[in-house]
């Protein structure tokens, strides 16, 4: 495993991981090819309305806690997610029109419901830090400070409510929680997902064990994905390093129009698609 001691008694080099390169290869490793390893870069398909919905609601919370405390107000949250909207991936100018007024429904719900004066430790902050074998890096959607301890929250937008294994057996918040803890010297342990459709939180307090089983988690899956890398670039057979993996993701997959078996795998959806019930 990378950075365990070679025949020469040297470390390894320390691979970089965030969430979404552990997801892309879990879900599909000539996925994961086409995304960070191929160049040029397949082309990718069209923008799809639920990524475009989560970036709006994202980016409009973000500007919300850039505002002095003075400045923010529901109503004003609400009026970000107007100013911020965009509608690639909706069916029309109607179905992007009536997300609009949800994702304001939300948004101003949300922080109507935050502590008054709230004031996050950082937002959409970009982490990075030694853990183990692997460097643990990632943007955070916000970092709280509570009773001297730090805590990740994660936005969702999602269809689906979340469950409190949502967030225990989350690997991407497990990461961002080690990362933090090490980047500020402070103790990270709690993770939250806050989804804005139903206003709930679905939060885990790790322990030092239970952070260390996902680390090793993340780690064994690096050593998988660089030992991947480090074949292709001595030659190596690209389809048999990088197999084709499908499922019910082919039918929203980026590069599905470049893969036969992803095709025939699963039928070719609307790009509104993940936003029905």
């Amino acid at each position: 495993m990378q950075g365990q001691l070679g025949l020469e008694g040297i470390p390894g080099k320390l691979v970089r991981v965030t969430p979404a390169r552990l997801s892309t290869w879990q879900q599909c490793p000539r996925k994961y090819r086409m995304t960070y390893l191929d160049r040029p870069t397949p082309p990718r398909a069209g923008a799809r309305a639920n990524a475009t919905l989560g970036a709006v609601v994202h980016n409009a919370l973000k500007a919300y806690f850039d505002l002095r405390v003075d400045q923010r107000s529901p109503e004003r949250a609400s009026a970000l997610v107007r100013e911020h909207w965009k509608s690639d991936g909706f069916s029309g100018p109607e179905q992007a029109a009536e997300y609009r007024a949800r994702a304001q429904e939300w948004v101003g719900g949300y922080v109507a419901e935050l502590p008054e004066g709230e004031a996050p430790l950082a937002v959409e902050r970009w982490v990075s830090a030694p853990v183990g074998s692997i460097i643990a890096e990632g943007r955070v959607d916000r970092i709280d400070e509570r009773h001297g301890e730090l805590v990740v929250v994660d936005y969702k937008t999602g269809r689906y409510g979340l469950q409190v294994g949502d967030a225990r057996d989350s690997l991407a918040l497990g990461l961002y929680a080690l990362a933090v803890g090490k980047q500020f010297h402070r103790t990270c342990r709690r993770v939250e997902l806050h989804h804005l459709p139903t206003g709930t939180v679905a939060s885990w307090e790790h322990t030092e064990e239970s952070l260390a089983e996902l680390r090793v988690r993340a780690e064994q899956l690096a050593a998988e994905f660089q030992s991947a890398t480090d074949e292709l670039e001595l030659g190596g057979d690209p389809q048999a390093l990088f197999p084709v993996r499908t499922g019910k993701h082919c039918s929203w997959c980026d590069f599905r129009a470049h893969c036969a078996e992803g095709e025939q795998a699963a039928p070719d959806l609307p790009s509104w698609s993940a936003l029905e019930a």
